[in-house]
């Protein structure tokens, strides 16, 4: 087999690599999505040539090929947190179907490792998909490509699909069931950048996800507030085509105490994301997860987005209030996700 040649991959450098770019993305692409139909949640090119291009002072993500014979055979990825986790690194190697079990991956996992050791990094995380009546313990090639170079399952997730529209009948019930339980707060829904004055809050609030939700066997820390990075990250979905819909709980003092957030872009009209929802531990037990849930979906379900007819959103299988929220939402689940890990010596 002639040995894999591998490069850096920058969206703008089309002088000394012409076309690689778009070769490296479709190899992505049909790696990412095959099998998976609807579920398939695969990043859009102009989504993924913005990240690649952006230098932030939140993250770095780094993009490399697999070469054979001048042809993309394996494409790869590393994302280096940069305001905490220090010790992290995402990791992501994709192979087409019509190339694998010929070594690409193994040999193009083997560089990201280098790139992050030398970066310093010494965990690795990574995401494999697999179909939702797998089970836990399936053994699909993802999985099996993970297990066999020594990373391990750590956190189990369930990615569920929420058609639309919602029925406003369904969602006035879901309020008022929401509302007897917070009379005290005050909703608040928007759609792009986070209102000036609800930053702070909003930046506190959505930093701590990564630790309040179930994390598992994740070896991983807070994230650091930075309301600079919010904008930061604010400007870069700009540039992807995207924009995000809101909604928060405000207390008494006009403080964010619980939010939502779901993510649409013009490259998939027809699908909305939904990322973080997070209550503050102080302030749960009144229903403002689902609260805010609703005012979001009522949001998305307005005349500006006439096209999305469904919602996808990830949970960890442990974590039974928010699948309940989304339950009874109408959510159903759709795949399974699992989060991998391995610690370098």
């Amino acid at each position: 087999m002639t040995a894999l040649e591998i490069v850096r991959v920058h969206p703008d450098d089309d002088v000394a690599h012409p076309g690689l770019f778009a070769a490296w993305y479709a190899a992505y692409a049909e790696a990412a999505a095959h099998g998976r139909g609807e579920s398939a949640d695969v990043w859009q090119l102009e989504e993924l040539r913005a990240e690649l291009a952006s230098e932030g002072r939140e993250r770095r993500s780094l993009a490399f090929a697999g070469l054979r014979s001048g042809a993309v055979v394996a494409a790869g990825c590393v994302e280096l947190p940069q305001l905490d986790n220090l010790r992290r690194a995402e990791v992501g190697v994709f192979t087409p179907p019509e190339h694998r079990r010929r070594g690409f991956g193994t040999a193009l996992l083997e560089h990201l490792v280098e790139v992050v050791r030398a970066e310093g990094r010494t965990i690795l995380g990574a995401e494999v998909r697999w179909p939702y009546d797998g089970g836990t313990d399936d053994q699909r090639a993802g999985v099996l490509f993970a297990r066999s170079h020594g990373f391990d399952l750590v956190l189990e997730e369930v990615q569920r699909t929420l058609r639309l529209p919602v029925a406003e009948e369904r969602l006035a019930e879901l309020a008022g069931l929401a509302a007897e339980r917070h009379p005290a707060y005050r909703l608040r829904s928007w759609s792009g950048p986070v209102p000036e004055e609800l930053l702070p809050g909003w930046a506190e609030l959505s930093a701590s996800l990564e630790t309040e939700a179930p994390t598992g066997d994740l070896a991983i820390e807070a994230t650091t507030v930075d309301l600079a990075a919010v904008r930061e990250a604010e400007d870069l979905q700009a540039r992807q085509g995207r924009r995000s819909v809101n909604a928060v709980a405000l207390d008494a003092a006009g403080q964010v105490v619980a939010y939502t957030q779901l993510m649409t872009t013009r490259h998939e009209p027809d699908r909305a994301y939904q990322w973080g929802t997070l209550v503050r531990r102080d302030h749960r037990g009144h229903r403002l997860g689902l609260a805010v849930k609703v005012a979001a979906l009522r949001l998305l379900q307005t005349a500006d987005y006439p096209a999305i007819g469904r919602v996808i959103t990830w949970n960890a299988e442990v974590n039974e209030h928010m699948i309940a929220v989304n339950e009874a939402l109408g959510f159903v689940p759709s795949e399974r996700l699992g989060e991998f890990q391995k610690l370098l010596g």
